[in-house]
């Protein structure tokens, strides 16, 4: 294994832990004795538990952000496909993991924005990139006459991550797709997309 896949490995592994325990939770010796390191390698690869943690928040969020470029800025579906696409895609993902993880991106903002500023900041711009790609997606469809012209695609954008990762969490809660299915079927109708 080179060193970037080793590097790689411990931050693959450490996602997978720090999604299903949290990040307080999840101790070193777990991720190394998972990811068959020594604990001295560690630290030839971050500097602490806090560069680890936001070396995983970084690799998360460019993975989830490829991800919304297959499905909000698919140009080979239509504006409002592209946004069912991408909820239902995120219900998938939900249900392979039997509900046991959710969003990583939203579990540590839960967790650590009281803790760690440098997590708090990072994690906010995040979320805002990520609001920013919804409001797009909202904005072609207005192009395109599918949804209502009076809605701010700013402000919706920001709803439907925010709802979204309420939705998940209530999903998680409940270990049911429930929550996350009304949640597209109620934004469908605000949008005035329903019949599209």
């Amino acid at each position: 294994m080179t060193k970037n896949d080793t590097r790689q490995n411990i931050i693959t592994i450490g996602a997978d832990l720090i999604s299903i325990h949290g990040f307080g939770s999840t101790g070193l010796n777990k991720i190394l004795s998972e990811a068959q390191v020594p604990k001295g390698s560690f630290y030839h690869y971050f500097k602490s538990k806090n560069d680890f943690g936001l070396a995983v928040i970084e690799t998360y969020a460019e993975d989830y952000e490829a991800r919304m470029d297959e499905t909000l800025a698919n140009e080979k579906l239509e504006p409002v496909d592209r946004l069912r696409s991408y909820l239902r895609r995120s219900v998938e993902d939900l249900k392979s993991c039997d509900f046991s993880k959710g969003c990583l991106i939203g579990n540590l903002g839960q967790e650590m924005a009281s803790q760690s500023d440098l997590f708090r900041e990072r994690l906010d711009d995040i979320f805002s990139d990520w609001e920013q790609r919804i409001a797009r997606c909202l904005k072609a469809a207005q192009d395109a006459q599918q949804i209502q012209q009076c809605i701010d695609t700013e402000q919706m954008g920001a709803f439907i991550l925010s709802g979204w990762q309420g939705a998940i969490l209530r999903a998680k809660v409940q270990r049911s797709m429930l929550p996350l299915l009304r949640f597209e079927e109620m934004i469908l109708k605000q949008l005035g997309a329903v019949d599209q």
